[in-house]
């Protein structure tokens, strides 16, 4: 009798032990969720917020109709002291004035980016954009001396041969009528971004048709659509019933690409050579993947080739599409303002006249007025639309508590129209940007590189490709808009695009002389 009561204790006991961890967790989770929810509940929400799946079902699954959504909300609660929305079971409180914005930027206990960015990890890894605590401090250090002036300025050599190219081919298209300019210049940035980043040609610009050019613009759609939908959070149903299968099989030709990529730049890389030895010509041209190669921390120790990967394949995505979207935006906005495009040729005229040499750095430090012009391209298109925070301890945000664990998204597109200092917002001018007009704005009123201690690793480089490109196609063209503002439609996915590109026309200016 004793053996047979054991034979059956044994299953019973296991099968209590695993309903009582199901039971904890399950209590631990929907408690936490629980805690958040009514903490939470002074803060204005949203029509339709129902416990459990929160908003979900209201947003729009088409990417431009919910962008469209999220700036409507911010319009509708602009005098409300803060806004809520629930993706699911997650909380955001959604930020849009300066001064929220600021609350959290500056205090570094919010360093966390949110449970959204979890969707880049199979791409990106861990590396500086998605990564946390000591992991990204360590590695902030590590790549910080990479982006220094004088490194960024050995990259201008590759910039100013790919604007060539780029205006070669927009030569073809110079009095024929509107095109779409969009794939152009994102193929341009491409170029640059997979030379200065893994010195490795990819001549996407000959061949737009390149399964890596392709994948890249995929894998971002498949994320941006993933974090919209809670109920593929899930990875198992995600496989199953979502787009799992498509998103591995465009990881594996993105990681395939650059893995290949970064071995073989070690084989042909030794400590002791100089940037000046030959690399399949009389000389080697410094990458960004050379000095990572090389880069050890604080005990000598090398970065692994994984290390390495997830700092590559992040910077060859956010290093072409966000400048590719801020040069077209920029195109459509001096096509569409007739005044601002005189006054960047007149400025050209100064720093060139009328010869045809490239950009050098003393021309960067002169083009000023184009640089008024990209910053408010930034700011009335901002290339990161929003972007978000996991809140690492509970806090007062304009006199609302908001718990640990809950996240902050900053909408870059409302942040930048407050009317208080920007005034008559949808309006583009580049003069906001002059240093007498800027004084005494707020810092965190303008963010398109983000701020505080998470701020863009690469926005110098960022400004330096901007210039080189719209000042090599703004020598050679007159440009003019063929869309008006309401017909661009932004489409706010991980990256701020137009829904149906950027249409212009292109007239030659008279041929410069050497």
């Amino acid at each position: 009798m004793s053996v047979l009561m054991e034979s059956y204790a044994t299953p019973l006991l296991g099968a209590s032990i695993f309903i009582i961890i199901l039971t904890y967790l399950t209590s631990k989770l929907l408690g936490g969720y629980l805690h958040k929810w009514f903490e939470m509940k002074p803060i204005p929400q949203l029509e339709g917020t129902y416990l459990f799946i929160g908003n979900s079902l209201q947003f729009q699954p088409n990417a431009g109709d919910f962008f469209c959504q999220i700036v409507g909300f911010t319009e509708q609660f602009y005098d409300a002291p803060l806004l809520k929305i629930w993706v699911g079971h997650i909380p955001f409180v959604v930020l849009f004035h300066s001064e929220t914005v600021e609350t959290v930027l500056t205090n570094p206990i919010h360093m966390e980016k949110s449970y959204s960015y979890s969707f880049l990890h199979p791409w990106l890894g861990t590396g500086l954009l998605t990564s946390t605590g000591p992991k990204w401090r360590q590695r902030r250090k590590m790549l910080t001396p990479t982006f220094h002036f004088s490194i960024l300025a050995d990259f201008l050599e590759v910039m100013n041969e790919q604007a060539d190219i780029l205006v070669e081919k927009l030569e073809k298209q110079a009095g024929k009528g509107p095109f779409n300019c969009f794939s152009h210049v994102t193929l341009c940035a491409l170029d640059i971004i997979c030379e200065t980043a893994m010195g490795k040609k990819i001549y996407a610009q000959s061949n737009s048709d390149s399964e890596y050019v392709q994948s890249v613009y995929k894998m971002s759609d498949i994320i941006s659509s993933r974090q919209r939908k809670p109920w593929f959070w899930i990875d198992f149903i995600y496989h199953l019933f979502g787009e799992g299968r498509e998103h591995d099989r465009t990881l594996k030709i993105l990681h395939s690409f650059t893995y290949k990529v970064i071995h073989e730049r070690a084989e042909n890389i030794s400590d002791n050579e100089s940037d000046n030895e030959s690399d399949q010509g009389p000389k080697r041209r410094r990458a960004f993947l050379d000095m990572l190669l090389k880069t050890t921390d604080e005990d000598g120790n090398r970065m692994s080739f994984q290390d390495i990967q997830e700092e590559v394949d992040t910077f060859m995505f956010r290093g072409h599409d966000t400048t590719a979207a801020s040069m077209n935006w920029a195109l459509h906005l001096l096509g569409s303002h007739p005044e601002a495009h005189s006054k960047v040729q007149q400025e050209l005229q100064e720093v060139f006249g009328t010869s045809d040499r490239h950009v050098t750095t003393d021309d960067l430090k002169k083009l000023k007025y184009l640089e008024c012009v990209i910053k408010e391209a930034l700011r009335l298109f901002p290339s990161v639309p929003f972007f978000a925070r996991s809140l690492g301890e509970d806090c007062r945000i304009n006199g609302f508590k908001v718990p640990k664990g809950a996240n902050a998204i900053v909408i870059t597109y409302a942040l930048h129209r407050d009317p208080r200092y920007f005034p008559e917002p949808e309006e583009f001018r580049p003069e906001r940007f002059l240093p007498e007009n800027s004084a005494g704005r707020p810092p965190y009123a303008y963010v398109p590189f983000s701020a505080g201690l998470r701020n863009c690793i690469g926005q110098r480089f960022a400004l330096m490709e901007e210039k080189v490109v719209l000042s090599s196609i703004l020598r050679r063209f007159n440009v003019e808009a063929c869309q008006k503002l309401e017909e661009l439609r932004p489409v706010g996915e991980l990256i701020l695009r137009p829904e149906k590109g950027i249409w212009i026309k292109l007239e030659k200016r008279k041929a410069p002389t050497s």
